[in-house]
């Protein structure tokens, strides 16, 4: 069954506005009647603006008021909303990380000079002409930009990049880079941690063998001793 474009918001203005059950609103809304019981409540975690289904062309009068007599109704979806499609672009960049963008951008145009300004645009969600003045440092902001990695920014993922990175590599006929900035630092990692557990092999073997045949006392109970307290009897 189709649902309404917005159904919290649709729970909302129905709640204020008619009289019918949470039962009705929760299976017309696609929600849990305990979220409608919240929203009647408000003690939803976000106080929302109803919005009337009967404008939007979801709901009519007369379907309100069938089920507005009978509890027992299901309400017809008079008209489905039209699905939201993405329109073609760059991508949305959360406010809070626009401002690293020009950061990114340097970041490929010194790291990766083949990558072109189109494929630059797609993975971090800019603009040519704002690519083209940091590329030829006209940038109204260009003393206080400093190149950083897009992917420590979390403006694209490793895996675009890489992949963008390729592309253009291969249409320049040049070979792509391998990134092996972290194979020496997972060498170390795996020899730290087989010394570490080789150390924690020894040092238990040596403890049973100090704890083998001394009697110990201050038990807690009779046959479980004070973990803190590891006094020999004497």
């Amino acid at each position: 069954m189709a649902q309404p474009l917005m159904p919290h918001a649709t729970a909302a203005w129905l709640v204020e506005n008619t009289s019918l059950t949470f039962e009705q609103i929760a299976e017309f809304c696609g929600l849990h009647i305990l979220e409608v019981q919240a929203i009647a409540d408000d003690t939803a975690a976000t106080k929302l603006t109803g919005r009337d289904p009967i404008r939007a062309g979801e709901l009519t009068h007369e379907e309100i008021d069938k089920g507005q007599k009978d509890a027992d109704y299901t309400l017809q979806m008079h008209k489905a909303p039209e699905a939201v499609r993405r329109t073609k672009g760059p991508r949305y960049t959360p406010v809070s990380k626009r401002q690293d963008k020009p950061d990114g951008i340097y970041w490929i145009i010194k790291n990766h000079p083949e990558v072109t300004d189109g494929q630059i645009s797609k993975l971090i969600g800019t603009t040519r002409t704002t690519i083209a003045a940091i590329r030829e440092r006209t940038h109204w902001n260009m003393a206080n930009i400093t190149p950083k990695d897009p992917v420590t920014l979390g403006l694209t993922t490793q895996r675009e990049l890489d992949a963008a990175v390729a592309k253009a590599a291969k249409a320049k006929g040049i070979e792509a880079p391998t990134d092996t900035r972290f194979e020496g630092d997972r060498a170390a990692l795996i020899d730290q941690l087989r010394a570490e557990r080789e150390q924690h092999v020894r040092d238990a073997e040596a403890a049973l063998a100090d704890a083998d045949g001394e009697a110990l006392r201050d038990e807690i109970v009779p046959g479980i001793r004070d973990p803190f307290k590891n006094t020999r009897v004497e």
